[in-house]
């Protein structure tokens, strides 16, 4: 049986990277043995790289790299070749490319703690859940 295919977003990513004592860490355990296959983006992944050269970080360019080592090689990477009609009204634009990945990848979850994200989840097909959600979710797959 294949393995779930989700996209994460990048809060959920990052602390999964980052913080390897966090409450995330299951997660990147979980794409580093295949357990779930992560969908990114050439948006999410800017995105994520954005986010992991905050100062607040404090990371090297050699700690960044390091990190996406222990992501990117484990993704399938999504070609979004236009934005899907249909899909939801989001209050955070920049939210939307969690979305639109999820749809045209055909996912089979979205992850996120994103509050904008969750607002949307009765409106949009593919299941948008909590890490714990998921955690939950994964149990029988």
């Amino acid at each position: 049986m294949m393995p779930p295919r989700v996209v994460i977003d990048t809060n959920c990513l990052v602390s999964a990277l980052i913080f390897s004592r966090s409450r995330f860490a299951w997660l990147r355990h979980a794409w580093q043995t295949r357990r779930i296959i992560p969908l990114v983006s050439r948006d999410t992944a800017h995105e994520l790289l954005r986010v992991l050269a905050y100062p607040k970080f404090k990371l090297t360019r050699q700690e960044q790299d390091a990190l996406l080592a222990e992501c990117l090689p484990y993704t399938e990477a999504v070609r979004v070749d236009q934005t899907p009609s249909g899909l939801p009204s989001i209050r955070n634009a920049d939210d939307i490319i969690f979305l639109v990945v999820a749809t045209v990848g055909s996912a089979d979850a979205l992850v996120s703690g994103d509050g904008h994200l969750l607002a949307v989840k009765d409106h949009f097909h593919i299941p948008i859940l909590t890490p714990a959600q998921f955690e939950e979710w994964l149990q029988p797959h």
